[in-house]
């Protein structure tokens, strides 16, 4: 996923979860103080600190579409005791967009977990095909859905299986460890029962943790901000949905998924 019209400034003030106000550099004359729209309405207090280096990106055509500010808060270098900044997208929108990409681009390969009901064992590799986005199951609105096409002996005894996705983005780390949630989520707990329901009825059934940033060694479930979180999800695991998360490749116009790490749900 890629941005465009992209600028570093400084960041000043958060009066409410909807905006910021930032100062940028000017070409024209030297600094200004703007107003962004912030595009991750939870918390982040450990990464909005007055005088953090942030990242806005610029929206030319606001005025036409009605905008009510002219930039957007994407991303933060949080300063760290050791390893330097990091930089995180905090882009709350960029996650679901991110990992349909990641989706489009591993169709024929997929490194994903299966619960294969094909008998004998295969010699060829699985596939997923037609992704869509925004699917409604039961209660709730998955982020993703695909079919997931799990190969015989030869073509004849191929069996497609559906498969639901649920995405979460993830912009809070301590020492390394990349967490979910920074808030209550009693969203995040209905769609781990609307997954185990799922995958009950024959789905397959996946939540994703998009990380980020890099550099993270592992994920877990935020425990102390939200324990129901932490035990829907490893209800969820044992129930059989696949629990996932991946890091990301940050930079200052850009972010896609990388490299899987693991998960510590204890």
């Amino acid at each position: 996923m890629r941005y465009e019209h992209m600028l570093t400034g400084t960041f000043l003030s958060r009066p409410n979860r909807f905006i910021a106000h930032v100062l940028i550099a000017k070409k024209s004359h030297g600094e200004e103080e703007v107003i962004c729209h912030v595009k991750n309405t939870g918390r982040c207090r450990e990464l909005l600190i007055p005088g953090v280096k942030v990242l806005v990106q610029f929206h030319p055509e606001a005025a036409a579409l009605g905008r009510k500010t002219e930039y957007s808060l994407i991303g933060v270098w949080k300063e760290r005791e050791r390893g330097g900044p990091l930089l995180i997208n905090m882009d709350s929108q960029a996650p679901n967009q991110a990992a349909y990409e990641w989706l489009q681009s591993i169709r024929e390969n997929p490194p994903l977990p299966f619960h294969q009901a094909v008998e004998n064992p295969s010699i060829y590799h699985p596939a997923i095909k037609n992704i869509r986005r925004e699917i409604t199951y039961d209660q709730s609105r998955f982020d993703l859905a695909f079919q997931a096409v799990l190969p015989g002996r030869c073509e004849e005894h191929q069996e497609e299986i559906p498969a639901f996705m649920e995405v979460k983005g993830v912009t809070l780390e301590e020492n390394g460890l990349a967490m979910f949630p920074d808030a209550p989520t009693l969203r995040g707990v209905k769609h781990m029962q609307e997954l185990i329901n799922a995958h009950r009825e024959g789905y397959e059934a996946y939540i994703l943790f998009v990380i980020q940033m890099k550099e993270m060694e592992a994920f877990t479930p935020n425990r102390k901000t939200h324990p129901e979180f932490a035990e829907a999800l490893k209800s969820a695991k044992e129930a059989g949905v696949h629990i996932l998360a991946y890091d990301c490749v940050i930079t200052e116009d850009s972010i896609s998924l990388d490299m899987p790490i693991p998960v510590y749900l204890a």
